[in-house]
Formats: C-alpha cells, structure tokens, sequence
C-alpha cells in the first residue's frame, strides 16, 4: 500500500492529478458519500487525512461566498453603529480605530497562515494543539477550546440580543408611548434565534447564496446611509472633531486612559477573522481560500469602517443626548436628527437590522462548527451528541441546537437582571483575545525550535512570519489585559465590568471538568495528526 499510487480526480477539473498513497488513506476516505465530496480538492483530501478528520460536511464555499461569510461576521460599518462605552462617542475614536486596525492586522495575519497550516473547524484549540510543547499541548490546547467555544457562544448571545434591541427601538421611534419591557425584549429576541438556527438548519445548502447576496449588500447599503448623514444631518466643527476629547461622565482624568479602555469595542468591529476558520470543513481549496478571505474581507472593510467612525463624528452633534436617547441606540438619534423624518430614519434603520440577522445567522454557523469541532475531539461534556454531523442535512444540527440553547437561557436571565445579561454578553471579547493570544504564542515558540519544524501550509508570511507573530501577540496580549477594566471610574453594579468574574469562573469550572473527567478523555487533535505533510 505504501508503494502504491493513488489516483484521486479534482471535481470540476479535466486534470487527475496522481497523489503518493499513504497508510489507511483508502479508509479515511471510505464512507464518504458522493454529494459530500462535491467541492473536494486533492488538496483537501490531503489536508483532512493528515489532520486524521473524516469530510462530513459539503463544500459548498468558495472564494466570493467565502468573504462575504468573513465579511459578514465582521459587520465592520454596521458594528460601528453600536453604543461604543469605549470614549462616548468623542473624537479619539478615529486614533483609536485607526491605530487598531494596523494592530489587529499582525493578528489577522497570524491567523491566516495558521489556518493554512490546519484548515480546520477546530481553530484555535486545533493549532494549539499541533503547535504546542507536547508537554503542555493537551492542557493549553484544552483550555483553548472552551475559550473559543465561551467567545463564539456569547457572541451570538450578543448579536441576536442587539437585533432585539433594534426592532424594540424601531417600536418606540415609531410610538413614543411605547414602554419597552425586559421580558418582550426577551420574547422578541428567543423567537429571533429559534428562527435563525432554523435557517441554519434547513437552509444550510443556501448560506453561500445567503453570503453572497450580504456582501452585496453590505457594500452598496453604506453608500445612501453615509450620503444621508454627511447631506442632511447637521455638521460639526472640524476643530471639535478632530482636537476635542470628553468621556461625558466616565471619569477617568487622563484621556490617554480613557483611549487604551475605549478601544474595547472598537476591537469588536474588527475581530471574527477566526470565524471562517471554523468553516473551514465546509469550503474548496481550504488551504488557500480561508487565508485568502481572511486578509481580503480585513482589508477591504476597514475604508468603511473609518469611513463610518468619521460621518458620526461629524453628524452628532450633542453626544451626551444621543447617548440618552430612549431608544438605547445612539446610532437611531442620529438617524432621526438628520432626516427629520420617522419614516426616513426607520428605513435606515431597517437597512441595519437585515444587515445584522444576516451577521448573526453566519454567528451561529460558526460557533456551531466550533462546537461541533471540540466536541468531535471528546473536549466538552455531551461530546457524542455534539460531535455529530446529520447524515442527510451534513451539518453539525445538535451543535446548532445548543447554540440556540445557550442564547435563550441567555435572554431568560435578562428578564430578571439587565446587569446580569449585560455582564454575560461582555465574555465576547476577553476570551477570543486569550486564544489568539495562546496559538501565536505557541507558533512562536515552535518558530524558535523547530521540534518539529512548522508544518507546510500553501499561504505563508515567509521570512516575515516571526516579526509579525511577535507583533500580533504584543497586541493580542495588549488587548486582552485592557478587555477587563471598568467603562467608568466610579464602579457600580450597572458599570462594572464582569467580565473578569465571569471569565475566571468559566475557566474554573473547566479546570475542574479537566481534572476529574477530560484528562482522562481529551488528547487533543495532535494525536490524529499524520506526520507527513504533502504540497
């Protein structure tokens, strides 16, 4: 067998390119039924094989749906609509946006070479896991997947919360008298995620259709919002704009300390590069196209989103007002002013919210895949249930299912405690930082010793892989320290930031699943990993 020749034809190609057989190759393909290999490359094949992974799911990705899938989770513009704590909406958001965006550039770099060197649904936890010291792969790795799982989790909790704030908000701009109540909040937000896992679920054949038609969308919508801002809305004295600065009632005496915490959310709006990564079982070419929709969505959104960051700063004018706004968006405020017109502001409205179930939909995709991954590797409780992918709709439906389960459990508390729920959604920074910061430090080791070299991968930064590794985890680590401080100076049980609790109690209580049932159960993916690696 080892001596053979396999002969494996591309689909789609009049080429059959010839692949050396390896040990159990036949077997790792074994199984796989015709309409799920549809989308295979060679390449592929090669790569599932060597990461000892059967293909179960459809490739049904390519590049175009791809970055909009990237695109999508990003929501660079439409995140920037969101109520940033960060510096209240003052001028420094254009330093900190800009300064954040060349920052987070070196991660999104780091992270594109790693998932061509393992283009897997497993991300993080999985890259830890090859690269790490063996020594401590098996924990680091571990603890890498709750981290993941925790993140990804909480931000779809996030993302479907705020799409049941918007359609809150469009009630009361439309009828002032309405009172929104935390328990219809809750109503209307359970029955916006039941119908998006659906989505996820029967219409999963159609998301790349789904991806395409948002980055379209995405795109052309941000022309008439920001021609409606900078004509209509009232504009802003360029000085106040661009050299003045106040944290309306954060408190903070120095503005340099209000920047380096505001910039919290503005990592938000360009974070979720890893999220194609999790698709990575569902798109041709993996090796090549995950990268490549990687850097292609990072850079082609970030002129919208700096675009976006300088129209506001421009149009809104009285920022403690907007901030008040019963409508709990800022972004409607401003909406409203500038077009003086219930009618006109809730269309713009409408534009964002289509936008954002689209966003959130391609959420729950993703953190489902991720769910699905760790799982498949025994790295959560209820592992053989999770860990499985439906035999005719080839995707991961139970994974699905418990994303849907963790966001409603999510929006029940929110009917006794506001804090509470809050407190919960602030988890969806803290921990992607944390894995981010873990896989790039392990390269980085790997880099130095070279026990064993790094595997091959098809898109590489070359001789500039350690300085820009070691750049991504300066910032990486950066972020992550400034994710856990307080919004304002004087902390209260409404400002405080409970992340930190929230964050150590997590990883407490999967140390201690660690110790007393996963160590037991949980190797990691290494152990899967074949030895030899074929470009």
């Amino acid at each position: 067998m080892a001596n053979e020749q396999l002969e494996l034809k591309e689909v789609g190609s009049d080429r059959t390119p010839h692949v050396e057989a390896i040990p159990d190759a036949r077997e790792c393909l074994e199984g796989v039924s015709k309409g799920v290999r549809n989308g295979f490359t060679v390449n592929d094949q090669r790569d599932m094989h060597r990461m000892g992974k059967k293909q179960e799911m459809r490739r049904n990705f390519r590049l175009i749906s791809t970055v909009g899938f990237t695109t999508c989770i990003m929501g660079t513009w439409e995140n920037i609509n969101l109520p940033g704590p960060e510096d209240r909406w003052a001028t420094m958001s254009v330093l900190v946006a800009g300064l954040g965006i060349l920052r987070t550039a070196f991660i999104v770099l780091s992270l594109a070479e790693m998932s061509s060197m393992a283009p897997t649904a497993g991300g993080q936890y999985h890259w830890v896991s090859e690269f790490a010291p063996r020594k401590y792969q098996k924990f680091l790795s571990y603890a890498s997947g709750w981290l993941s799982a925790l993140a990804w989790q909480s931000v779809v909790a996030f993302d479907t919360y705020l799409t049941g704030t918007m359609i809150q908000a469009m009630i009361f701009l439309n009828n002032e008298t309405y009172v929104p109540a935390r328990w219809q909040g809750t109503l209307i937000v359970s029955a916006a995620s039941i119908g998006m896992s659906l989505f996820n679920i029967f219409a999963a054949k159609h998301l790349p259709l789904a991806e395409g038609i948002f980055v379209t969308f995405h795109f052309f919508a941000f022309a008439p919002i920001i021609v409606t801002l900078l004509v209509l809305a009232p504009k802003a004295k360029t000085q106040d704009v661009f050299f003045g600065f106040k944290d309306y009632g954060a408190g903070w005496a120095s503005p340099s300390l209000a920047v380096m915490i505001g910039q919290v959310s503005q990592m938000f709006t360009v974070m979720g590069s890893d999220s194609v990564a999790h698709m990575s079982e569902e798109i041709e070419n993996a090796g090549i196209t995950v990268p490549q929709s990687m850097i292609l969505s990072f850079f082609l959104n970030m002129p919208f989103a700096i675009g976006l960051v300088l129209a506001y700063l421009f149009t809104m004018l009285d920022v403690q007002e907007a901030l008040d706004s019963p409508t709990v968006l800022p972004f409607i405020h401003v909406f409203s002013e500038a077009t003086k017109n219930v009618t006109g502001a809730s269309i713009l409205v409408v534009v964002i919210l289509l936008l954002f179930f689209m966003i959130t939909i391609s959420c729950i995709a993703s953190a489902s895949r991720q769910t699905f991954a760790f799982a498949r590797d025994n790295g959560l409780p209820f592992s053989s249930w999770l860990g499985v992918v439906h035999p005719t709709l080839h995707i991961p439906v139970n994974s699905v299912i418990m994303t849907c389960a963790f966001s409603l459990i999510m929006f029940l508390i929110n009917i006794g405690s506001g804090v509470a729920m809050n407190a919960l959604l602030s988890l969806s920074t803290s921990p992607l930082m944390a894995t981010y910061t873990i896989s790039i430090a392990c390269v980085i080791v790997r880099r130095i010793t070279k026990s064993p070299p790094l595997p091959p991968s098809r898109w590489s930064l070359g001789r500039f892989g350690m300085p820009i590794n070691i750049l991504a985890l300066v910032y990486a680590s950066w972020a992550f320290f400034w994710s856990f401080w307080p919004v304002n100076r004087e902390v209260t049980t409404e400002t405080l930031n409970w992340a930190p609790v929230l964050f150590v109690g997590v990883m407490g209580l999967s140390a201690v699943l660690y110790w007393l049932v996963a160590r037991k159960v949980y190797e990691g993916p290494v152990v899967k990993v074949e030895g030899r690696m074929f470009h």
